[in-house]
């Protein structure tokens, strides 16, 4: 991936003589070590700071810190040149760029030595599904005999390492550093779940991806990019933006978006469950992994899988038609990185994912999941795969976060009325907002739903929740799944929805 940086222009000698260093000479410096920073309070005598573009916090208001810390470079964007050069003066040498994001990651790249590395990188973006895709993935590929490393929603990972994940994409500069410690590692393939704030921030700048997943897309994050067409948009820059000569798109052709980028892309598979008659009209003559639910209940899939002529079953201890989905993403993935039919029986050991439709176990016969849901659509797919098992009463306890997206609270709500013989609603991370204020928001969407409970302290909820069940009810602890930690007031509070309602389960029946 090349990218044009502004500071290769003509005047070379006049640059020089006022402090100004081109880009390529910068990116050989970077090669033999330059530490490169974005946070100038951790500048270190000799360093780079890149001044990074941003709206709440600007990189160029942070020069003069940078300056006094010691960098001996400063990488600023060329439209603010005039602005930088009196700060800079003679104290540092300026790098002038288009765009400050991308030139990190091409830094990055060579800092880490990113073209010397032999590993391959898989991107899996959309708005649900990519933390058990690349669970899934990390699974066949593991039974497969390859060494895997995961930069995912949970941690960051690979045989030997861990550690809890700060975001779902990292910075560039950690993404860089934490590949090419995998490789060290002996990794032989990278997952990474992409976030779209990490696709329009460029921190993933400096990549070259083998494969690329797209899983669906439904309504988030639309207080950041504002409507559907945007966020999609977002999201389709890691199939467009990051073109390399061998790399796959692989999209769900069973969503409208997928079937956008299977049209729009080289190189482009699809997969999903059904036909494929009518989606080859919208998308041309691509390949396509077909699959088919044989038999789904409690107890777990049978799917069916065809891919160029070739058919086998898989059996998997998932539940519902969107785990499906994701099997069948993790398969097409598998196939493009050189496994075969014969691999996807390991599937059938696969046990599931940290808050992914997690059971808590007990020992009082209620049946008790923890779901990381917390978009309508992946409410509506949870809460429709437990109404499909013959529970009597299906109890889902929800709330959403604060500081977010406002306009999906009320469809929330509605997604929970659709389903939910009762509802319990409650906080989620309420951040900095009143959780009270948010549950209004929330409130008429559940117009119509035959019982609401309501407790904007969410441990209570969970124990007015357990107390409502009778045999035979399900109950849905929806909206944190693997998190640890609740956000309330600037104050981290540890609350991990599994251990909580199993805590509570227990002074129950104590």
């Amino acid at each position: 991936m090349m990218f044009l940086f502004s500071g290769s222009h003509s005047g070379k000698e006049k640059d020089k003589e006022h402090g100004v260093m081109e880009f390529e000479t910068l990116l050989k410096e970077a090669e033999k070590g330059l530490v490169v920073r974005t946070d100038s309070r951790k500048v270190q005598d000799g360093e780079c700071f890149v001044a990074m573009p941003g709206t709440a916090v600007r990189g160029l208001d942070y020069i003069p810190s940078a300056l006094d810390n010691g960098a001996r470079y400063i990488v600023a964007p060329e439209s603010a040149r005039d602005l930088v050069a009196p700060v800079v003066e003679e104290k540092a040498l300026a790098v002038y760029v288009e765009n400050p994001a991308i030139a990190l990651g091409e830094l990055a790249r060579a800092h880490f030595h990113l073209t010397d590395r032999d590993v391959k990188l898989v991107g899996i973006t959309g708005t649900n599904g990519k933390t058990t895709t690349s669970y899934i993935i990390e699974h066949l590929l593991a039974s497969a005999g390859l060494k895997v490393g995961v930069l995912g929603t949970v941690n960051y990972r690979w045989p030997g390492f861990q550690i809890e994940a700060s975001l779902t994409t990292p910075d560039c500069w950690m993404i860089h550093e934490l590949i090419f410690n995998m490789k060290k590692a002996d990794v032989d393939v990278v997952l990474m779940e992409v976030s779209s704030h990490a696709l329009e921030q460029y921190r993933v700048a400096g990549l070259d991806f083998n494969a690329g997943v797209f899983t669906n897309l439904t309504q988030d994050h639309l207080d950041y990019h504002g409507d559907m067409e945007t966020y999609f948009r977002a999201k389709a820059k890691l199939f467009k933006d990051y073109p390399t000569e061998t790399k796959t798109n692989i999209s769900n052709y069973n969503d409208p978006y997928g079937r956008i980028l299977l049209a729009e892309c080289p190189n482009s598979i699809g997969y999903g469950i059904g036909e494929i008659s009518t989606v080859r009209q919208e998308v041309g003559d691509r390949d396509m992994i077909q699959g088919r639910i044989a038999s789904m209940d409690g107890q777990g899939i049978e799917l069916e899988t065809t891919y160029k002529g070739k058919s086998w079953t898989i059996h998997s201890p998932l539940i519902g038609a969107f785990n499906a989905m994701n099997l069948m993403a993790a398969q097409a993935v598998g196939l493009q990185l050189g496994l075969n039919c014969k691999d996807m029986r390991s599937l059938k050991d696969f046990p599931g994912v940290p808050g992914r439709l997690e059971r808590v176990m007990n020992d009082h016969g209620l049946d008790v999941f923890v779901d990381f849901a917390h978009t309508p659509d992946a409410l509506e797919n949870v809460q429709h795969t437990l109404k499909s098992l013959n529970f009597k009463r299906l109890i889902t306890l929800f709330g959403c976060g604060g500081d977010r997206d406002r306009t999906k609270r009320p469809i929330m709500g509605q997604a929970v009325a659709r389903y939910a013989d009762v509802a319990v609603l409650t906080s989620d991370n309420p951040r900095s907002e009143d959780p009270t204020m948010i549950m209004d928001d929330i409130r008429p969407g559940l117009a119509g739903t035959p019982q609401v409970i309501e407790h904007p302290d969410r441990k209570t909820a969970i124990a007015m929740a357990l107390k409502e069940m009778k045999p035979g009810d399900v109950l849905l602890v929806a909206g944190r799944g693997h998190e640890p930690n609740q956000k309330i007031n600037g104050e981290i509070i540890p609350f991990l929805d599994t251990e909580v309602t199993a805590q509570l389960l227990e002074e129950m029946y104590s």
